[in-house]
C-alpha cells in the first residue's frame, strides 16, 4: 500500500529538516512525500533541494493559505492513503506508517487516527501533553469530539469522492474536513492506540481569547453545515471535550 504524506511549508527552515528525516527513516518504503511551499524567502527551498531524492514532488509558488496548499498536494497524490505532516512536526517512531498501513490492510475502514504528543519546540524530548484518542464512535461528534488531525490518514478514493479542505473555514478547516467525512458521510474509522506525531507547541487558533472565539464560531458553522445536532451547544462543548483527551506525561 502506497502512502502519500503532504507537508506544507512557508519560511519553515528552522524545523523542516526534522520533518523530512522523520519520513525518510520510516520502515514502510512505499511513501510518497509531497511538499507544497508557499514561495518561502528563507532557506526552506534549499532544505527541500538537499533532500530532493527523498521527495516525490514539490513546488514553490504563491497560494491562498495552508489549506489551499494541502489541496494542491492532495491533487498531486497518487497513494492509496493520504496523511498530512506539518513542517514543524515529526512522525513519532520509524514504524508509524507501517502500523497505519497494517490497520488499513486488516480493517475495512476509510480512515485511521492515533495519539499525538505536544513537545517543546526546541527540545522534542520534553513532552508537555499527550492527546489520547478514543475508540471510534460516530456519536462522539455530537459532544464536540474529533480525532487529532495531525494523526489522521484517509483513503485517497474518498478524497476524490468527497473533496478536499474548505479553506474559508480557516482554522476550523481540519475540523470541518473530519466532520464532513466521519459524521456527515459516515466514513468508517479506526483508532490506532499509538503515538503517531510529535507536534511542537503552538497553534494559530489557541493564542488568545479573541482567536479562540473566532475558531469556535467557525467550528459552529462547520457543525451546522455537516448537520451535527445542537451545533451551538456542541461548539461550546468542543474545547471542553479536549480536557479529558489530553494527559500530562509524568
Amino acid at each position: 500500500m502506497k502512502v502519500s504524506i503532504i507537508t506544507v511549508t512557508y519560511n519553515s527552515e528552522k524545523y523542516l529538516e526534522d520533518c523530512i528525516l522523520s519520513v525518510v527513516k520510516q520502515q514502510h518504503r512505499s511513501i510518497e512525500h509531497i511538499i507544497i511551499d508557499g514561495k518561502s524567502n528563507d532557506g526552506t527551498v534549499g532544505i527541500i533541494k538537499k533532500y530532493e531524492s527523498h521527495i516525490a514532488r514539490w513546488v514553490s509558488e504563491t497560494d491562498r493559505g495552508m489549506y489551499d496548499a494541502i489541496n494542491k498536494g492532495m491533487a498531486m497524490a497518487t497513494g492509496d492513503v493520504i496523511g498530512i505532516l506539518n513542517s514543524d512536526d515529526m512522525l513519532e517512531t520509524e514504524d508509524v506508517i507501517s502500523a497505519i498501513v497494517e490497520v488499513f490492510e486488516r480493517q475495512r475502514v476509510g480512515a485511521v487516527y492515533g495519539d499525538l504528543e505536544y513537545v517543546h519546540s526546541d527540545d522534542t524530548d520534553k513532552v508537555f501533553r499527550i492527546w489520547k484518542g478514543k475508540v471510534y464512535d460516530r456519536s462522539l461528534f455530537k459532544v464536540g469530539w474529533m480525532p487529532a488531525h495531525p494523526t489522521f490518514y484517509i483513503k485517497r478514493s474518498l478524497v476524490e469522492e468527497f473533496g478536499g479542505y474548505e479553506s474559508h473555514y480557516f482554522t476550523a478547516a481540519d475540523y470541518e474536513f473530519m466532520a464532513r467525512y466521519l459524521f456527515h458521510h459516515r466514513v468508517t474509522a479506526y483508532y490506532l492506540p499509538k503515538l503517531i506525531v510529535k507536534m511542537r507547541v503552538g497553534g494559530q487558533s489557541n493564542r488568545n481569547f479573541q482567536q479562540r472565539f473566532r475558531a469556535n464560531r467557525r467550528d459552529y458553522l462547520a457543525m451546522k453545515k455537516n448537520k451535527i445536532p445542537f451545533a451551538f451547544f456542541v461548539s461550546i462543548l468542543k474545547p471542553l471535550s479536549k480536557l479529558h483527551q489530553f494527559y500530562k506525561k509524568n
